[in-house]
């Protein structure tokens, strides 16, 4: 009787502590010097994150903690949290509710601003935790980073985010224009408790559906129909074409910027398909934050490059000799300086640190707007270069027009294809590919250096249009590097939060700015090109220009063709450093 009261009552203590304090399953094993353990912590109301955590097992005083938070579950974790050990740190990494062993629902991107939150909480309050965390890693894992700021916890000193996403203007969507690299991506993550990479990394399967629903003239939201295979997020993703809450709960929003004040390194690449989103938050955090402390280290890279160091042949571009960096051991340069009192990365001599393409150099320096020291401006016009347009320092007296139309009856036909360059150097572009604009060239060496923006102005016979603005070095020997490029939707050219159809037939103004960044050697006797065009292919939504929701737009909604009329007060500009 006495053992049974006994075990009652510590059935009830259990129960009555669970309710106190959040609950935590945990499996411990040895491994070496290391202790590994999986944890399930409780984060809310049967809300379990799952993770891992490795410490050496010979040090017991506390230590700062290295966090990873991630959706993607891969065997090469532990490996990544011994090398944290191995630099004097514990080694964390935890996953999207819903993966590993969570028994939750998986749902990218929604939950992380507040499950980083708790998880920084719960690991705070470790007696191995000596009170400092700090994060890193890339893509996914930078914008958990990020989203970890929204509501920012004391024990949180840094975070390294490298080419990180943005909810809701980058990826799935960028300016608001729906494209296709997270279709497949959903798969990837969603499909199981790890990574289906057997669905993920099906190319040839996503290829045939985007193919396969640009030649029948669905609409977009059809898409999972064609594949064969329902879609629940990019349904979900698709209902907010909006930069709405929806987006704006994901990440810091405006003035949320302001509060952020611990440092930040962020590692990026000029050919990071990302970097719209990555180099958001860096000019966001400054814009809100005149005292942050935000660091940019960026190179000739591309998304896995900006994490990894990049390659020396990045798509056909050689890379310079002194290129390549070695992010990862830059980050932990980073984590000693700020979690242990150490000396400052030797890279870093400025705020923001860049490697000039062609040049075999690293620049220095306080912001992005000072990597140039003047704005080239250029307009478009109606003379003509042999096969081309002229750009002109000045705008032409007479105002004129360029017509185009685009008949979206016709998938023969598909333009501004250049937005993701493979290769980067071509030796010919695509002659139906929009108007073709070179400049005169250079009589000196002269750097691109930073992001180029514009006004177009122009009218259209329908309510809507997405335009895309591509930037190439035209060089001597006739070949030609992609530089930058930009797409966009005009209804939301002004405010990305709310649509605004365009009135047919009439003059718009479509100022845009969010291109990628670069720096590169403009050879002399080079020129610059820029292509103007209509976004019309079947690797992003096609907007038919009836002012409807653009996922919804069929073939049907082609009867009359687009005409376009560019006019020649349209203009780009030009960051140019001389040195």
């Amino acid at each position: 009787m006495k053992k049974l009261f006994l075990c009652l009552f510590l059935i009830f203590i259990s129960c009555s502590s669970s309710k106190e304090e959040k609950k935590e399953i945990k499996s411990t094993k040895i491994d070496g010097n290391y202790i590994i353990d999986d944890i399930l912590i409780e984060t809310e109301k049967d809300i379990f994150i799952s993770g891992i955590i490795v410490r050496n097992k010979e040090y017991s005083n506390p230590k700062p903690v290295i966090l990873q938070h991630t959706i993607y579950v891969r065997d090469r974790d532990v490996n990544t949290l011994k090398h944290a050990v191995d630099k004097g740190y514990i080694g964390i990494i935890t996953y999207t509710r819903g993966k590993y062993k969570s028994p939750n629902e998986i749902v990218p991107y929604e939950h992380e601003a507040t499950d980083t939150y708790a998880v920084i909480d719960w690991i705070s309050k470790q007696k191995w935790c000596n009170g400092k965390i700090g994060m890193y890693g890339g893509s996914y894992n930078g914008y958990t980073q990020w989203a970890a700021t929204k509501k920012l916890h004391p024990a949180l000193k840094t975070i390294v985010p490298a080419a990180a996403n943005r909810p809701g203007n980058g990826l799935p969507m960028e300016n608001n224009v729906f494209i296709n690299p997270n279709y497949e991506w959903a798969f990837l993550v969603g499909n199981n408790k790890t990574m289906d990479t057997i669905a993920g990394n099906d190319r040839q399967r996503f290829r045939n559906m985007q193919s396969s629903w640009w030649n029948s003239g669905s609409a977009y939201k059809k898409m999972d129909s064609i594949d064969g295979t329902p879609n629940a997020f990019f349904q979900h993703w698709i209902s907010h074409p909006d930069y709405d809450e929806y987006w704006q709960s994901m990440i810091p929003y405006k003035e949320e910027f302001a509060k952020i004040d611990i440092p930040v390194l962020t590692f990026d690449g000029y050919y990071n398909d990302s970097q719209n989103s990555n180099l958001y938050f860096h000019r966001q955090h400054y814009k809100y934050n005149a005292n942050a402390e935000n660091y940019l280290i960026i190179g000739a890279y591309d998304h896995f490059g900006s994490q990894k160091g990049g390659r020396k042949n990045l798509r056909g571009y050689q890379l310079d000799e002194n290129g390549l960096i070695d992010p990862l051991k830059i980050t932990y340069e980073w984590f000693d300086y700020i979690l242990k009192n150490g000396d400052k990365p030797s890279v870093l001599k400025d705020k923001v640190n860049y490697q000039v393409m062609g040049t075999n150099t690293w620049k220095s320096t306080s912001s992005i707007d000072a990597m140039s020291h003047e704005n080239l401006k250029l307009f478009i016009t109606d003379s003509k270069f042999k096969e081309h347009l002229q750009l002109s320092a000045s705008q032409q007296k007479e105002l004129k027009s360029l017509t185009q139309i685009i008949d979206f009856n016709d998938r023969n036909t598909s333009n501004n294809n250049n937005s993701y360059p493979h290769p980067i150097i071509e030796n010919s572009l695509n002659p139906t590919n929009g108007f073709k604009f070179v400049s005169k060239p250079f009589e000196e060496e002269t750097h691109i250096s930073g992001s180029f923006k514009g006004e177009l102005i122009f009218s259209i016979n329908k309510k809507d249009v997405d335009v895309g603005v591509t930037l190439f070095e035209m060089l001597p020997n006739g070949t030609y590097l992609h530089l930058s490029g930009f797409i966009g939707r005009a209804s939301y050219a002004k405010d990305e939060k709310t649509r605004n159809l365009l009135t047919s037939n009439e003059l718009f103004t479509f100022p845009f700015s969010n291109t990628r960044l670069i720096s590169k050697k403009l050879q002399k006797g080079s020129r610059l090109l820029v292509i103007l065009d209509v976004n019309s292919n079947q690797f992003s939504q096609l907007n038919y220009g009836t002012g409807k929701d653009v996922s919804v737009e069929t073939i049907k909604d082609a009867s009359q063709p687009l005409e376009i009329k560019w006019f020649t007060d349209s203009f780009i500009e030009i960051p140019i450093f001389k040195p």
